[in-house]
């Protein structure tokens, strides 16, 4: 079974990168929370895909 919060961390890297502007912030904040609690409760490997998503929700800034 894949790790949820990792899961739901992807999606909602993928909303905030799909969202409109005025969505975007919002989207940011729930994408950060989302990838703090995945981030948590990992392994390395989850924990390096992670690292990457976290880059791509920062370059969107």
């Amino acid at each position: 079974m894949a790790n949820r919060l990792f899961q739901d961390a992807r999606k909602f890297v993928d909303l905030a990168k799909n969202s409109s502007q005025a969505e975007q912030p919002e989207a940011i904040e729930k994408a950060k929370n989302a990838l703090s609690s995945a981030y948590a409760n990992t392994n390395m490997a989850e924990k390096e895909q992670l690292q990457e998503l976290q880059k791509e929700l920062d370059a969107l800034h």
